[in-house]
């Protein structure tokens, strides 16, 4: 009897222990998602501020959702390493290490730096239905995403150049 007490007792200080730490995880995980959140605020400029910033081609992609051509685009064929970033506000999207030729006609990645620089939206324009890729920084279009890409991810970010800046290492 005073076995199973003492180790009633052993197994709810344990188990108070465990919900403590995952408390403590779960606030953790919160304050990184809120500071991550913080450090992406979306930019707010007028459009002829974005004008004026971006070249006519850029502005057409990352402001008006265009693509260009395929087989067109500066990075379609850049094979230097180095990281891509957004040619609007300067976040951080693509390692070169990630870049592969899909055939597509424009530069594409299996995998991001980091997700949290990106949003994801259903795009049913053209009438397809695809996923869209803006940049969380200043809400510019990329271009999509698609899973019929390489391993580890499965993924293709197919990305319009005229979204990109390169900064070779």
């Amino acid at each position: 009897m005073i076995i199973t007490i003492i180790l009633i007792y052993v197994l709810n200080v344990f188990s108070t222990q465990i919900s403590v730490k995952q408390n403590n995880k779960a606030k953790v995980e919160l304050e990184i998602q809120q500071k991550k959140n913080m450090e992406t605020e979306v930019i707010k400029k007028s459009e002829s501020e974005w004008k004026a910033q971006l070249s006519p081609m850029a502005y057409m992609v990352l402001r008006q959702n265009a693509t260009e051509a395929p087989f067109s685009g500066e990075f379609f064929k850049n094979d230097d390493k180095g990281t891509y970033y957004c040619a609007a506000c300067n976040n951080k999207l693509f390692s070169s290490d990630t870049k592969f030729d899909s055939g597509c006609g424009w530069p594409s990645f299996y995998d991001l730096i980091d997700a949290a620089n990106v949003n994801l939206v259903k795009d049913t324009t053209l009438g397809m239905i695809r996923t869209e890729i803006r940049c969380k920084k200043c809400d510019g279009h990329l271009g999509h995403v698609f899973d019929d890409g390489p391993k580890p991810t499965g993924l293709r970010y197919c990305i319009n150049s005229a979204a990109l800046d390169f900064e070779k290492k």
